[in-house]
């Protein structure tokens, strides 16, 4: 068993295939399979042995996709890297992983080169017009090589809030599986649909939700290195996109465009990678008149791990049920169940549950429990039909005063507003509250709403405790590479108002 078969497989069914469209010029499966081919060549060349970690830093672009499947086909490990970190992430990165090699993309090349030089990985610079020429003079090597179920196929690492990021060690059959379902459960895709691939394919949404359902069915990859609105929604257009896949923010930012193209092949848009606010969610399908499937999932469960069903009944809010083969529950701090609509936390077991963190087996045994069960530090609560809510993440709650409040209900109701384009609520430190909830806001533009109107828009939908005393407007929210707001990152304006 060997995830790249998945794309190996297609590629012998349907060589001349558009596997890749990176705007105006496509890539047959023909072309990425004789490309990864000749990437597994070259790693065989160089020492790299199975089990052997290989990174790869690269936006999307399609040596993406031959030095990922490259990498899998001679039996290495896949270790994804966001080409934005600096040298000193790359150093902890590659030496975290015992790394041997990390192919890094033209404009990432001197970080990497400098991150990689204390330690023993080795760098491969990729640039547009010299990878083929690269490939060119390297023998191909077209043999898969056999990999157990349980053996690492990609270690993802996080983002690190708690801490220094830890390897999330994926299996092949997490990730063979979670592919499976997400075809069979939500996408359903054919060899006709045209996939939109904005979301960083370094990141576990991309990879699986875009790259390898696509390449499993032999559909086709709108590749967009670098997420923007405008540019989004020309591809889309353009090439008649049958599947969006984003984040909210992606969604929030192609509903802030003063003018947008139809898009009438669109049959189905998912969401993921953080909460989808109700009214987002709403404005995008009267606009585009496409169904939006929220779902969720993290880099441990491979991602996929709930979603609504496009055959079914769609609650809006709700994160909805299970895929196939995968267990949830809502527990309190002992582990034990709670009530219907009481909230807790999430907690997954199933096939895509990650093999555990990489070298690291305190902080696995922190989050994964001897009989199977991940605990995602998300808070959600469940209805009386076994649909799922996520509240908040438990690291967000504010405690007020004693009184608990999630900031999504909060930012749900600031989305509401018209004038409102983004928004996050955080707490801020208060000497006698414990903490005070504060409202960082991006508006619509030519829109002329106040912080005073704003908070009392907030105050007539939500109990006293719970509305934002300290409301600021920002440009834009910070968010990481995928497109989700980073919380971490605000902070509250220190302002004569605030400190009262």
């Amino acid at each position: 068993m060997n995830l790249s078969r998945l794309f190996i497989d297609t590629a012998e069914r349907r060589p001349e295939q558009v596997a890749l469209r990176p705007d105006e010029t496509t890539f047959s499966y023909a072309d990425v399979a004789e490309a990864s081919a000749r990437v597994a060549g070259l790693l065989v060349a160089q020492g790299v042995r199975p089990g052997d970690r290989v990174a790869l830093m690269l936006p999307n672009v399609p040596p993406f996709a031959a030095i990922y499947y490259g990498v899998l086909r001679a039996g290495g490990v896949v270790v994804p890297m966001n080409p934005l970190l600096k040298g000193r992430e790359i150093a902890y990165h590659l030496s975290d992983s015992g790394a041997r090699l990390l192919f890094a993309w033209e404009t990432a090349a001197e970080e990497a080169t400098a991150g990689a030089a204390g330690t023993e990985a080795g760098v491969v610079t990729v640039t547009a017009d010299g990878f083929t020429a690269l490939l060119a003079a390297q023998a191909p090597a077209y043999d898969v090589v056999d990999r157990a179920d349980d053996d690492t196929a990609v270690i993802l690492y996080t983002s690190g809030t708690t801490g220094r990021p830890k390897g999330a060690e994926l299996t092949h059959l997490n990730l063979i599986r979670n592919v499976e379902v997400s075809l069979a459960d939500l996408l359903r895709l054919t060899e006709d649909d045209v996939i939109f691939g904005g979301l960083p394919m370094f990141h576990a949404f991309g990879q699986t939700c875009a790259l390898n359902v696509a390449m499993a069915t032999g559909a086709s990859v709108l590749l967009l290195p670098r997420f923007d609105a405008r540019a989004a929604a020309d591809l889309l257009a353009r090439h008649h996109a049958t599947v969006f896949a984003g984040v909210p923010t992606m969604y929030a930012a192609l509903l802030g465009l003063a003018e947008t193209p139809e898009l009438p092949d669109l049959r189905v848009c998912v969401s993921g990678g953080a909460a989808l606010p109700v009214e987002v969610l709403r404005r995008f399908e009267e606009r585009f008149g496409c169904a939006v499937l929220e779902g969720y999932g993290l880099s441990e469960t491979s991602p996929v791990a709930s979603f609504n069903r496009p055959d079914q009944e769609r609650r809006p809010g709700s994160i909805g049920t299970p895929v196939t083969g995968v267990q949830m529950a809502i527990v309190d701090g002992a582990g034990t169940p709670v009530t219907t609509g009481e909230v807790g936390e999430i907690v997954i077991r199933g096939h895509n549950i990650m093999k555990g963190y990489w070298d690291k087996p305190d902080a696995t045994a922190d989050v994964l429990s001897a009989d199977g069960w991940f605990r995602t530090g998300d808070m959600g609560r469940i209805d009386e039909d076994g649909f799922f809510f996520v509240v908040d993440r438990k690291k967000d709650l504010v405690i007020r005063g004693g009184f608990n409040v999630y900031p999504r209900e909060i930012e749900e109701v600031l989305y509401e507003h018209p004038d409102v384009a983004e928004a996050a609520v955080i707490g801020i430190p208060h000497s006698d509250l414990g903490e005070e909830i504060g409202a960082a806001v991006a508006l619509r533009p030519g829109s002329t709403v106040t912080e005073d109107e704003l908070r009392a828009h907030v105050k007539a939908q939500v109990a006293p405790y719970k509305y934002p005393r300290v409301v600021w407007f920002v440009d834009a929210l910070p968010k990481g590479p995928t497109g989700k707001i980073l919380k971490r990152e605000i902070v509250a304006p220190t302002t004569e108002e605030n400190a009262r």
